[in-house]
């Protein structure tokens, strides 16, 4: 089997507020293969995009480990770190903000040729319009500015930038979520396709269930920066085991209209992750909790061969909401 693409172990990110801490991500770990895309769920503030960010090293981690390609880039200066970047991309939730209002939008496609190749200025004109037709744009908006094209027509700039240099990983951080359906079935059909054909490994990260359902193969659902719950797509949707990943999955909305919908409400906050809570991060909020679930924190067990889920009541049978 090939080696994995990248390679997390036991990943950690706090960040300084004042004289207090925020402790972001707690020990997450996770492979990803070529031609596979992972999806990380969980409400705002699970630490979905600091995970995107530190894999790309776009944030320094506190702790763990990060292997991309075989090689150890977790402390790796940022002058180390640049020529990494021709093969690791990150698409944003906001392409307004991505994108330099003052470029035309041929050379904002071109831009990573110029930094990461030693194409000459008409071959990276050739290929700029290459990659524009790839993700459907027309020749003729690659002389317009950012202002002049819509949400969606910038999203799929944003998208032929990452893979103008053929990149062996892109983390896409809710690229749809501002889009509307029409736009947002063709970004998915345009990623969908781009990974059939070059076997890029994705992580992609977002609220919206019925898209992670589609477009993963695996599915890390998040609580407070730790992870719940690690499944198979298809198992997570039709059988989640982890109180807060039922609950989750309960508020997907399916395609049918006419289905029973089985909502799990659940009450109370979110803990600050300024203060995390002894024992299970989400006991204060879950329906079946025990008295111990508050002073013990729970590994992350198999299921099954290829299921994980973080909870001290499954061995008892406990952990299903009612």
């Amino acid at each position: 089997m090939n080696a994995p693409v990248l390679e997390v172990e036991n990943l950690v990110k706090h960040f300084p507020a004042g004289r207090a801490t925020v402790h972001a991500v707690n020990d997450v770990s996770f492979s990803l293969r070529a031609g596979e895309t992972l999806g990380l769920v969980g409400e705002s503030g699970s630490g979905k995009s600091t995970i995107g960010r530190c894999v790309t090293r776009l944030l320094h981690p506190s702790g763990g480990r990060i292997r991309f390609l075989g090689q150890d880039i977790t402390d790796l200066p940022e002058s180390a770190c640049r020529p990494l970047r021709e093969k690791m991309q990150i698409v944003f939730q906001d392409p307004w903000s991505a994108l330099n209002p003052r470029m035309r939008i041929g050379d904002l496609i071109a831009e990573p040729l110029l930094l990461h190749t030693r194409l000459s200025r008409a071959e990276r004109r050739d290929r700029a319009v290459a990659l524009a037709h790839r993700v459907r744009l027309t020749t003729e908006l690659l002389g317009r500015f950012p202002a002049e094209l819509s949400g969606g027509q910038l999203q799929r700039v944003c998208i032929a930038r990452a893979i103008a240099t053929a990149p062996r990983l892109i983390v896409l951080d809710e690229p749809t979520s501002s889009l509307d359906l029409s736009v947002r079935a063709g970004i998915l059909d345009l990623l969908a396709e781009l990974r059939a054909e070059t076997g890029t490994a994705m992580i992609f990260i977002s609220h919206d269930l019925g898209t992670v359902k589609l477009i993963c193969d695996r599915i890390l659902v998040l609580y407070l920066g730790t992870v719940v719950e690690e499944s198979p797509a298809a198992a997570l949707f039709a059988d989640p085991v982890h109180p807060y990943a039922q609950a989750l999955i309960s508020a997907h909305l399916p395609a049918d209209p006419a289905a029973v919908l089985h909502r799990h409400v659940l009450e109370g906050d979110v803990p600050s992750p300024i203060n995390l809570p002894p024992g299970c991060g989400f006991s204060g909020r879950c329906p079946v909790a025990i008295p111990r679930c508050a002073t013990i924190a729970p590994g992350l067990d198999p299921v099954s061969p290829d299921h994980r889920a973080a909870c001290l009541r499954i061995a008892d049978g406990g952990n299903r909401i009612r």
